[in-house]
C-alpha cells in the first residue's frame, strides 16, 4: 500500500466518523475492494449510552401483618427473546422501517399470512435508500415484532416466521 492510499484511506475513515456524527446512526461498515490482495474493511461504531431506569421506592405506613408460608409455586417461564427464536428475521441494516410500500397502502405481510422464500415482508430506509427485506424462508408470518415508521438497528429482531 503507498503512502498517498494510506492518507486517502485516513481521510476516508475520518469522514465515516464524522458522518457517523452528524446523523443518528450507531454504526458504519463498509467494504472496499482495491486489488486482489488489496483491500480495506473498516467498521465505525458508536455506544449508545441507554437511559438509566427509573428507580421507585415506596416504604409501607406500617408493619405487615406475617404471610403464612405456601409451598412455592412454580414460576411462570421468561418471556422468550425474540431475537434468539429459531424463526426470527432480523434487520441487516440501521433505519427506518416500512411496512408497506406507501403510504396508505396494504401492508407487504401481516399476521398469520403464508409467505414465500424471497417474498418482500418490508422496506428499510438506510441513507435515503429504500432496501427491501426479503423472507429467508417460506412459512407462516406469526409475529410482527416492529412498527411501521420505527427506528430499527442492526440485527434486531423484525418478524418470527415459522
Amino acid at each position: 500500500m503507498t503512502e498517498n492510499t494510506r492518507e486517502k484511506d485516513v481521510a476516508f475513515i475520518r469522514a465515516l466518523a464524522e458522518l457517523l456524527r452528524e446523523t443518528e446512526l450507531s454504526e458504519l461498515e463498509v467494504k472496499r475492494e482495491y486489488g486482489e490482495a488489496d483491500r480495506l474493511n473498516v467498521r465505525v461504531a458508536r455506544q449508545m449510552a441507554a437511559p438509566a431506569a427509573p428507580v421507585s421506592v415506596s416504604m409501607p405506613a406500617a408493619m405487615p401483618a406475617p404471610v403464612p408460608a405456601t409451598p412455592a409455586a412454580p414460576s411462570a417461564p421468561a418471556p422468550e427473546d425474540p431475537a434468539q427464536h429459531a424463526g426470527a428475521v432480523t434487520s441487516p441494516m440501521v433505519g427506518t422501517v416500512y411496512l408497506q410500500p406507501e403510504p396508505g397502502s396494504k401492508s407487504f405481510v401481516s399476521v398469520g399470512d403464508k409467505v414465500s422464500e424471497g417474498q418482500t415482508l418490508l422496506i428499510i430506509e438506510a441513507m435515503k435508500t429504500m432496501n427491501q427485506i426479503p423472507s429467508p424462508r417460506a412459512g407462516t408470518v406469526k409475529r410482527i415484532l416492529v412498527e411501521d415508521k420505527s427506528a430499527v438497528e442492526y440485527g434486531a429482531p423484525l418478524m418470527i416466521i415459522e
